[in-house]
């Protein structure tokens, strides 16, 4: 039973060391790139919120026409 623990351990010692080892082969974007990423992702987001309050808003005036009929 004591040695199954002892594997269990070393087990997660090389899953971890297989991580850091996989975490240095990323290649990470330089700062210009995040910026203009970013930047798109914020315009589309605002874009999109704004397309559906819209259609909310109209929804709702149609729903609140057909229930005052």
């Amino acid at each position: 039973m004591a040695e199954s623990t002892k594997k269990d351990k070393g087990a997660g010692r090389g899953f971890l060391k297989g991580v850091k080892a996989e975490f240095v082969k990323i290649a990470w974007p330089d700062r210009e790139t995040v910026g203009k990423q970013l930047l798109v992702v914020t315009v589309a987001s605002v874009i999109l919120g704004a397309i559906i309050a819209t259609l909310d808003f109209f929804l709702q005036m149609g729903v609140d026409f057909l229930v005052s009929l």
